[in-house]
């Protein structure tokens, strides 16, 4: 699976308005400049975000973004969604609407496999979850599965 750097962004972006509370709208000068996100990039994935329903924008000089909802409503699914699309897809189809045959028929079931397990986590994951620093105890559990963070 790869995460496109438009989703690792986005989700840097709502983790930066988690932990901000809902006080006073962010400015996305602000928002790019704590997590070193190009502005520009920034404001279209912003507006991906508003257009989404994940951020309320205002505009003037106390204007900028906030949150739609709680951080812990919001789940990292839910932002790269919005973004990129759906989550799992194998050429650009969704699983489901694939077919295969002779030897790969059994790669569907794989790929919905694969699917369910990226939903399971990053569904089961939300911001305030991260901007906390307290993943679930599934989630946190995987990265000390040997292997975990090398490259094979």
């Amino acid at each position: 699976m790869r995460i496109s750097a438009r989703a690792d962004y986005a989700v840097r972006a709502a983790l930066q308005l988690a932990a901000s509370g809902d006080d006073e709208p962010l400015k996305a000068e602000a928002i790019a400049e704590a997590q070193d996100i190009p502005h520009k990039y920034l404001e279209g994935i912003l507006n991906d975000m508003r257009r989404g329903g994940l951020v309320l924008s205002r505009r003037g000089g106390n204007g900028g973004y906030r949150l739609a909802r709680p951080a812990e409503a919001i789940s990292i699914a839910d932002v790269i969604r919005v973004v990129d699309g759906p989550l799992v897809s194998v050429r650009g189809v969704r699983p489901p609407q694939l077919s295969y045959s002779g030897p790969a028929e059994s790669l569907l079931p794989l790929w919905i496999a694969l699917r369910s397990n990226v939903r399971e986590i990053l569904e089961g994951v939300s911001l305030a979850d991260v901007a906390a620093a307290r993943l679930p105890a599934h989630v946190s559990a995987l990265t000390d599965v040997p292997g975990a963070w090398g490259n094979p």
